[in-house]
Parts: structure tokens; C-alpha cells; sequence
């Protein structure tokens, strides 16, 4: 009894290693596992309470019950049986297909990361790199939404930077669930993506399953009454202008929709601006023909000099912001009204003629956008300076012509974000952020364009151009 058992060291190893797992299994992880859901419950009972935010119970379903539910989805199934009809492929094989694009898609929300870190960070950033305002609201309209409707807020797309900026503005009222490009599908951003409650969506997807799957979250998430934003317009605008809607996504909400049901779909149209978009230039870049090829290592040499000199101007007290940010909510669009005057159901239209009625939808959604899109310093300045590119302006000049074109605009029905009240300081601001970008130059009290950078302040132009028109 009391002799030595001698073991190998690498047996010694194995069950070190296998009482720590052992240990970990069943004492620290459902510990730390407890302590989470304990931090997530406060987080959502706080929320009810101080924000009024009613969290549906779809949003808070966990992820594998979500993919479990999309698997066995009928119609998913359908197409599922379909395929492995028609191409030969196992029908195993199939479902683990299926399987990988639900993954891909459902989401993970977690409300203590939502309202906790990503409202904080979402703030933050939007503050330290904008001055961020929220202009016209429709107050009274969205007062008066059902508080069964599922809301789709629907926006104009300038900048990566719009994710932040509505989250951020919005969170108050709702937490949004995105529709996130491939972009996002990067480590770590994709968790934290997922945390949040974005879904990723594969742009021209060509996959008949893929799009089966997609379609059927869309509209379990639309039944299920998650507050959803998107983008019509299905990409970042490369030359400023409102682009053409695409119609996948809406398609997929409506072809569903009960007018009947429970639950109404309103749309409200949200209008984005900015002062300066931080991609600006690479995206004009895919204008050009032969587009430049990038490379890593430029890439970060770029991003190291950008960081570096606004630190130093930073240390010096002459770093500026990039101007405004400007968010305006418009009148909500309710989608039950909206069958009814129009006296059609698209679940029960064939596919041509929904997707003709979806593309009255998406055209007005659009036109709605448009109207709501704030009117900044900038492009106002830039619109002037456009109208005769080779004429130099004195500065009295410049605030006349500004001046005429504010009423110009406000007579379409616009909504112009003068800051301070005070449209003198909103041209001084916009000249401010021109000058400092060499996009205008001054010399001898004359200002004028700079002949190089003609298609950035084209850019800014055409954000309110519809508008002018």
C-alpha cells in the first residue's frame, strides 16, 4: 500500500491537464458563464425601465436555437431537396451547406455588449472624430407608431461611419440589427459585428440556398419584431450621389408581410451627411478606369502618417474635427397603409408583378431619403464654388451666394442644419473645412478652387445635388 507508483513525466502531464479541464468544466466556466447572464439580465432590466426599450423575444433567442430553427425551416428544407434533386449533391452534403450559411448569417446579440461597450465606443468615436447632431426629427410621427410594429430605419449610405452614427443616435430608442456587407468579416470585428446583432449579408450572392437561408432569417426576424436598418442604396455611394435602390433585402420583408397580422411594417427614412467622409478619396478611386492597386504595406504607411500628424496637431492645439455629422429621421412609412391604398397583397402577387410593386416601394423609400438628407456647410459651399469652377469669390460673395441657396433648397422642403443658428458661422465653418483640405485655396482675399481636387468637392456637391435640382 504505501510503495511508489513511478509514471512517465508525460503521463504526469496528460492528467494534470485533465483534472485542470476537468476542473474548469465543472466549477470556473459555469461560474464565469453565471456571472455574464447575471450582467446581461441587469443590463435588459435597465434598459426596460430608464430607456423604455422593449427588446423582442426573437432578438434575445440564442444563436444555436436560431440556426436549429432556420435548419428545420420548411421552405429551407424545400430547397434544400430541390437542389439535391437537381445537381446530384447528397442531400448530406446539402445540409451542411446550409448549415455553414446560417452560420454565417444569424447573429449573436448580447445586450451588455450593445448597451454597455458598443454604445460607449459608437459616442466616443463619433465624438472625437465629428460634431455629431441630430437634426429633424419627426417627433410626432414616431410617437405614434405602433409599439407592435416591426421598424426597418432605412438610410442613405456615405460612410462606414453610418453604423456608429445611428447606433449611436438611436440607441435611446431601439438597438438596431444591421444587414453588414463582407466587409465586416474580418477578426475580430466579426464577433464583435455579431455581438451587436448585425446580420452579414453576401453582396450578388448567386447561391439559390444561400439566398433561401438569408430570405428566411430576414423575414423570422421581420415577424419576430427586431428593429432592423439598411440600405437601399446596397453599397457606400462611390461619386456622392443617391444611387438606385436594390431590392433584395425589402423584397424579402415584404413578400412576407400579413397586412392582417399582428405586427405592422413601418419604414422610416433616415437622411446621413457629413462634412467630411473619411473615405471620400478611396472611393472615388473606383471612378477611375484602372483604378490604382492597394497593398498592406501602403496601406498602414498612410494610416501611420495620418495618425502620427493628428497627434502632433493634436499636442500644438490645431487639430479640428471633420466638420458635422448630421442625422435627420423623417415620417415613418407604414407598410399596412400602404397595401391598403394601394388595394394589393404582395404575398399573394406572382414574382413579376411583386417585384414591380416592391420597386414602387423602394423608389419612394428613396425619394423619402433624399428629401431627409441634412444640408451642411460644405456642400452648400462646395455647390457654389461648382456652379462656375474657374471664378475666383470674395469671402461677401461666397455668403450671399450660400445665403441664396439655403432659401433655394428650403423652398424643395430641405432641411438645412445651420450651426449655432447662425448662417455666417455655418459658411465660415464650411470654407474653414475646404481651406484646410486644399480643396479651396485663397490668395489675396479671393477664394478658389483648387483645380486638382475638383472631383472631391464635386463629391460634397452632389450629397444635396438632387436638391438643387
Amino acid at each position: 500500500m504505501s510503495q511508489t507508483v513511478t509514471v512517465p513525466l508525460w503521463a504526469l502531464v496528460l492528467l494534470c491537464v485533465l483534472a485542470l479541464v476537468a476542473t474548469l468544466n465543472s466549477l470556473l466556466i459555469p461560474s464565469v458563464r453565471w456571472y455574464f447572464r447575471r450582467k446581461v439580465r441587469k443590463v435588459i432590466d435597465e434598459i426596460s425601465l430608464r430607456l423604455k426599450i422593449d427588446l423582442p423575444q426573437f432578438k434575445l433567442t440564442r444563436r444555436r436555437a436560431l440556426i436549429d430553427r432556420l435548419m428545420s425551416d420548411p421552405r429551407v428544407l424545400a430547397a434544400v431537396e430541390a437542389h439535391a434533386a437537381t445537381s446530384g449533391e447528397p442531400r448530406a452534403a446539402v445540409m451542411k451547406r446550409v448549415a455553414g450559411c446560417a452560420q454565417e448569417i444569424v447573429p449573436a446579440f448580447n445586450a451588455y455588449v450593445y448597451f454597455r461597450f458598443g454604445y460607449w465606443l459608437s459616442k466616443t468615436f463619433a465624438r472625437m472624430v465629428y460634431r455629431v447632431r441630430l437634426g429633424y426629427t419627426d417627433e410626432r410621427s414616431l410617437a405614434a407608431i405602433n409599439p407592435k410594429s416591426t421598424v426597418v430605419f432605412v438610410m442613405n449610405h456615405r460612410s462606414n461611419m453610418d453604423y456608429i452614427l445611428v447606433s449611436f443616435l438611436a440607441a435611446e430608442r431601439v438597438a438596431l440589427s444591421y444587414a453588414v456587407g463582407e466587409w465586416a468579416r474580418i477578426w475580430p470585428l466579426q464577433g464583435l459585428i455579431r455581438a451587436m446583432g448585425a446580420y452579414f449579408v453576401r453582396r450578388n450572392s448567386g447561391d439559390p440556398l444561400y439566398r433561401m437561408v438569408l430570405q428566411r432569417y430576414v423575414q423570422m426576424a421581420t415577424e419576430g419584431g427586431v428593429p432592423q436598418a439598411m440600405y437601399p442604396e446596397g453599397g457606400l455611394t462611390v461619386d456622392g450621389l443617391l444611387r438606385e435602390p436594390k431590392l433584395g433585402l425589402l423584397d424579402y420583408m415584404l413578400k412576407g408581410f400579413n397586412p392582417e397580422g399582428e405586427r405592422d411594417l413601418v419604414f422610416i427614412p433616415v437622411g446621413i451627411n457629413y462634412d467630411r467622409v473619411i473615405e471620400d478619396r478611396t472611393l472615388l478611386r473606383k471612378l477611375d478606369a484602372r483604378p490604382p492597386r492597394g497593398s498592406l504595406v501602403r496601406t498602414l504607411r498612410i494610416t501611420g502618417t495620418y495618425l502620427a500628424r493628428q497627434f502632433v496637431f493634436t499636442l500644438l492645439g490645431k487639430r479640428y474635427r471633420y466638420g458635422y455629422a448630421c442625422v435627420n429621421f423623417g415620417q415613418p412609412v407604414s407598410m399596412r397603409e400602404h397595401v391598403r391604398a394601394q388595394a394589393i397583397d404582395f404575398r399573394a402577387l406572382d414574382d413579376a408583378a411583386r417585384r414591380i410593386a416592391v420597386a414602387d416601394v423602394g423608389q419612394s423609400l428613396m425619394r423619402s431619403i433624399g428629401q431627409i438628407v441634412p444640408v451642411l456647410p460644405v456642400p452648400l459651399v462646395a455647390t457654389v464654388f461648382l456652379r462656375d469652377p474657374t471664378r475666383a469669390l470674395t469671402e461677401l460673395e461666397l455668403k450671399s451666394a450660400v445665403v441664396a441657396l439655403i432659401e433655394v433648397v428650403e423652398a424643395q422642403g430641405a432641411h438645412v442644419y445651420v450651426p449655432r443658428t447662425d448662417r455666417d458661422y455655418a459658411l465660415t465653418v464650411g470654407l474653414r473645412m475646404l481651406t484646410l483640405r486644399h480643396l479651396v485655396v485663397e490668395r489675396d482675399g479671393l477664394y478658389s478652387i483648387n483645380p486638382a481636387e475638383i472631383r472631391v468637392l464635386a463629391y460634397y456637391a452632389n450629397s444635396i445635388a438632387h436638391m438643387v435640382r
